[in-house]
């Protein structure tokens, strides 16, 4: 799931070393198998002298002391092995060293991980090109919605399949045109995915990227499929919050305040929705056999909630394991996680976006994060 946006785009633009480079094409991996052993805990090997610098077109990485990161020693390691593992199946070359070691682990204890972590990585402080270490983590989700394979009386707004001609077609029809445009909706005729009775739930699986539908079926059956994103009609994202706001219509540009507006307002909703010009389309698979599995990030492995991050590309490389810190009203962090998607708003050296998991919880707190972020990568030692 390359994300588009997050919840910040809706409810917030909806409102002296030498250089070494650290993006690297993806190699296969290991897969020689090797006897499941654990390093003793004991002195780290020497990793690169503190305040010395990596750099990434949009971050210098500044190296760091074990101790400097807050909270290392009591996440649980355990719960971010896997998704450490995941990354494995299309690794940085320069991380796809590590990958027999990580297998050989994944049983082991959090003391003999942290050990091992410890004799193999270097931390780095990541910071902005300018010296700021100080950045922002927000949230996302899959979205779970109900839906119905054939249109009803209460399910009437349609999740498309790319049309057919959206390649020769640059930039392909607008929102309302999509909507009003006898030729648009012809194109669209037979790519119906399913439908979902609240054009704003629309919206919001549009703007998450990809999500998960209950489907009714027309023999009555009903099973789980995943819509996952296809492309977009090359139309400019405009945040519906930020023409909200624009207009004089709201002050609380956060979803809540957005929701309670809508709910006041509902003969003014279509006009909200054709604020946006961006249409997304989808595609659709089938719900991995693991039913916690998350969708695809752009780094081609699923997501793992509480542990995948989107970041910007330019700054982190996919498949960096980063330690996080962030406090705030939502959530305390402070947790190894996996650098395994990107989006439109994740910009900037210092910027994750935390995948938070799927369903109503999880997009009330993806809702509510929008707070301090600082980041350290974890990177090999020579």
């Amino acid at each position: 799931m390359i994300k588009l946006l997050t919840w910040v785009g809706i409810v917030g633009t909806l409102v002296a070393c030498g250089s070494v480079p650290l993006q690297s094409p993806p190699t296969k991996p290991d897969t020689t198998p090797e006897p499941a052993t654990a390093p003793a805990a004991g002195p780290t090997t020497a990793g690169a002298p503190l305040g010395s610098t990596i750099t990434q077109p949009k971050s210098r990485w500044v190296a760091a002391a074990w101790s400097e990161l807050p909270g290392w020693e009591v996440d649980a390691t355990r719960e971010a092995w896997g998704a450490w593992l995941k990354s494995c199946a299309n690794p940085n070359t320069a991380l796809a060293k590590l990958c027999p070691e990580l297998r050989r682990l994944n049983t082991a204890t959090e003391p003999e991980q942290r050990a091992w972590m410890q004799q193999r990585l270097q931390p780095y402080r990541i910071e902005a090109l300018q010296g700021s270490a100080e950045g922002l983590l927000t949230g996302y989700y899959e979205p779970l919605l109900q839906a119905n394979r054939l249109p009803t009386a209460g399910f009437t707004t349609a999740l498309y399949r790319a049309p057919a001609d959206l390649a020769s077609r640059k930039p392909w029809y607008t929102r309302q045109e999509i909507d009003t445009l006898p030729q648009a909706r012809a194109a669209l005729a037979d790519r119906a995915i399913a439908y979902v009775a609240d054009p704003v739930d629309a919206l919001v699986l549009q703007i998450q990227g990809s999500g998960r539908l209950r489907v009714k079926e027309p023999d009555g059956s009903q099973r789980i499929v995943r819509v996952a994103f296809a492309g977009t009609n090359s139309q400019p994202y405009k945040s519906v919050g930020r023409y909200l706001a624009d207009q004089g219509l709201i002050k609380d540009t956060s979803w809540p305040g957005i929701k309670a507006w809508i709910a006041a307002n509902p003969q003014r909703v279509q006009e909200m929705l054709w604020s946006n010009p961006r249409m997304v389309f989808f595609k659709e698979e089938a719900v991995n056999e693991d039913a916690s599995a998350g969708p695809k990030g752009a780094q081609g492995v699923p997501l793992s909630a509480g542990r995948s991050v989107a970041v910007d590309a330019a700054s982190i490389p996919y498949g960096t394991p980063l330690w996080i810190s962030s406090s705030g009203p939502a959530v305390q962090l402070q947790r190894l996680v996996i650098a395994q998607d990107t989006g439109g708003a994740i910009l900037g050296a210092v910027r994750a976006d935390y995948y938070v998991g799927t369903g109503f919880e999880a997009g009330e707190l993806a809702g509510r994060l929008k707070q301090p972020l600082q980041l350290w990568a974890l990177w090999p030692k020579p």
